[in-house]
């Protein structure tokens, strides 16, 4: 794999390492307080039963275990993600639950390892905005290549202060925005997620906005948006 550098100036390598090494405490530092955006963008994606869904970015898989509930017996469902760490913690949390496991893939998802129109759904939640500015539209082409043309994506992100393409968002950026920036000036590789134009981006990847919902988290404003 080519040693790609992310615009926080880390690499894949350094980036899969610091994922594993966060793996264990990752529910309870970020899994908590990105759970409400996360819920808003699952009840977006309306997974019914018997669909093929993917999840690119799963984490420790809390939102794999509803989407498995969701797709029933006969559905399938995966989960790609560069860490092997937080798979291996997907993997212990399916040891637990009584439904079946997803097919996990530890991958990249600018090459995402699927045949054409395989999906019916795909979620991506806090994981766009990790990519390089260059690579947010290859991952997106990469979905729309995945998907069945009937299908849908759901990709829940941090917003800019004020979007472009949408009606504004938030007229003045809060006291935490300012300081989540601040944050992430200072420790760009602790302070990962960036806000982005997540309509534009979509737009211009070919997909047609159906449905936005604005969330405010503690003062960091979220988008979550449904395209097809």
């Amino acid at each position: 794999m080519q040693d790609e550098r992310e615009p926080q100036g880390r690499s894949r390598q350094e980036t899969r390492a610091a994922y594993d090494r966060i793996s264990r405490w990752y529910d309870l530092v970020q899994g908590y307080w990105e759970r409400a955006p996360r819920r808003a963008g699952l009840a977006q994606l309306d997974v019914q039963a018997g669909e093929r869904v993917l999840e690119i970015g799963p984490g420790t898989g809390s939102v794999l275990v509803e989407l498995v509930r969701l797709a029933g017996t006969g559905g399938q469902v995966c989960g790609l993600d560069l860490s092997a760490g937080m798979l291996r913690r997907t993997q212990a949390r399916f040891s637990r639950q009584t439904c079946r496991a997803p097919g996990l893939v530890c991958g990249d998802a600018v090459r995402l390892p699927y045949p054409p129109a395989v999906f019916d759904a795909v979620f991506l939640s806090f994981t766009l905005e990790l990519f390089a500015p260059q690579e947010i539209p290859v991952v997106l082409g990469e979905c729309r290549r995945v998907l069945d043309p009937r299908g849908r994506l759901v990709v829940v992100a941090m917003a800019r202060a004020t979007a472009t393409g949408t009606k504004p968002h938030m007229d003045h950026p809060s006291l935490t925005s300012r300081a989540y920036a601040w944050a992430q000036r200072r420790f760009p590789t602790l302070v990962d997620c960036r806000p982005i134009d997540l309509c534009s981006l979509v737009e211009a990847g070919g997909f047609r906005v159906e449905q936005v919902r604005r969330m405010d988290l503690w003062g960091l404003p979220v988008e979550s948006v449904r395209v097809r």
